[in-house]
């Protein structure tokens, strides 16, 4: 059997007020192609669908569109739910697509929890596989399904999830899930836990043969080979600036028998890019409508320089510098040392570090005026 691995398309994303949408089409439609070319028998989609709980009227046009045209393959459909869903808006409609071969994840809840509990079963040469769908969780939610349960931590609660599945672990059977999994890295573009109190154990993981997760946007392994990440179809910080984006293709065979390999999706519309060097330098060479991120070496601030970048570079989203005075006020510095400042000192502190420059007299004039402003105001 084989199955493609997909997660995290956050269809409707903005950053910077910059719509994703048509990058987002983009990469739907050469994924298309590939289901087309490659014909697994399921493509598994494990969470964050959407990127707002809300998502925009373009974003459910694009994934209506995106199953329909996949769906015309005779290929099986097996959506959860992430942590940036609406399981409930998501889930709409699921027991009648059921019927069309498109299967999403109802919302976790004591009304839902014997429908999540069971497998969907599809079958091969080597007899049946067993899917089991799990949506983005958390201890209280198990809690409340489970009708009051005592369970408190995040392996406790997907243990005690898999115990009422009752898995049969002669059999194959793979969980598509949207968790963090302790040990695997992060990327600027997640949205975490304070203190990573949300990790669950990879040995947690031990009735699956093959567990496709969701939530992390860097394609790997956590616990072992056949507990991955997929990672997402296109960047969307510049922490994935080195990330190669791919399709996790799963081999199925017999008992045991899990093969995985990856299907390059290469030539983004619009890839994402760091530039560094001296502001001469960089508007002399080729412009380009990528996602930019430019870092200026010159020692001097250059004036307007992000209006003068966007000239070459429409789609900058981040300008920093790297010179001397940068580098000297990321220096560590006691907090002893700033126990010591008044408020406005501390202000123009930021300032060198932010800037790379001092405050001139009228300016630090002005921030002495505003603390002391506050300071009457708070007595």
């Amino acid at each position: 059997m084989k199955l493609f691995h997909m997660s995290d398309l956050h269809l409707g994303k903005r950053i910077h007020e910059r719509s994703l949408i048509e990058d987002q089409r983009d990469i739907l439609n050469f994924i298309v192609g590939l289901v087309s070319s490659e014909k697994p028998d399921a493509v598994m989609i494990a969470g964050d669908i959407y990127d707002r709980s809300v998502p925009s009227e373009e974003a459910v046009a694009l994934f209506d569109d995106f199953l329909f045209r996949i769906s015309e393959f005779d290929v099986y459909i097996l959506v959860i739910s992430g942590n940036h869903d609406s399981a409930e808006r998501l889930g709409f409609g699921n027991r009648i697509m059921e019927h069309s071969g498109i299967f999403i994840s109802p919302e976790f809840n004591l009304i839902n929890y014997e429908r999540i509990l069971q497998s969907v079963v599809l079958k091969d040469d080597y007899g049946e596989v067993n899917f089991y769908m799990l949506p983005y969780v958390t201890p209280a939610a198990v809690r409340a399904a489970q009708g009051g349960s005592e369970i408190s931590g995040w392996n406790e609660a997907a243990e005690s999830v898999f115990s009422d599945m009752n898995i049969d672990t002669s059999k194959r059977n793979i969980l598509i899930a949207h968790q963090f999994v302790t040990g695997a890295s992060a990327c600027d573009s997640e949205r975490l836990s304070i203190g990573g109190t949300d990790n669950i154990d990879a040995y947690v993981f031990e009735p699956f043969d093959y567990v496709a997760l969701g939530h992390l946007h860097g394609k790997q392994h956590a616990g072992r080979e056949t507990v991955r990440y997929c990672g997402t179809p296109l960047k969307y910080s510049f922490s994935e600036v080195s990330h190669n984006k791919s399709i996790t293709v799963v081999n199925v065979g017999e008992k045991g028998d899990i093969r995985i390999s990856e299907i390059p999706l290469d030539a983004p519309l619009h890839d994402w890019r760091e530039i560094k060097g001296n502001f001469r330098d960089i508007v002399s060479g080729q412009g380009s409508e990528d996602f930019i991120k430019v870092v200026l070496t010159d020692e001097e601030e250059i004036y307007n320089a992000m209006s003068k970048l966007r000239e070459y570079f429409p789609n900058i989203m981040s300008l920093d510098y790297d010179n001397s005075h940068t580098r000297a006020a990321k220096e560590f510095v006691p907090t002893e040392y700033f126990d010591k400042l008044s408020p406005a000192d501390i202000f123009a502190e930021f300032y060198k570090q932010q800037r790379g420059s001092e405050l001139s007299d009228a300016q630090l004039k002005i921030v002495n005026g505003i603390f002391t402003e506050i300071t009457e105001e708070m007595r």
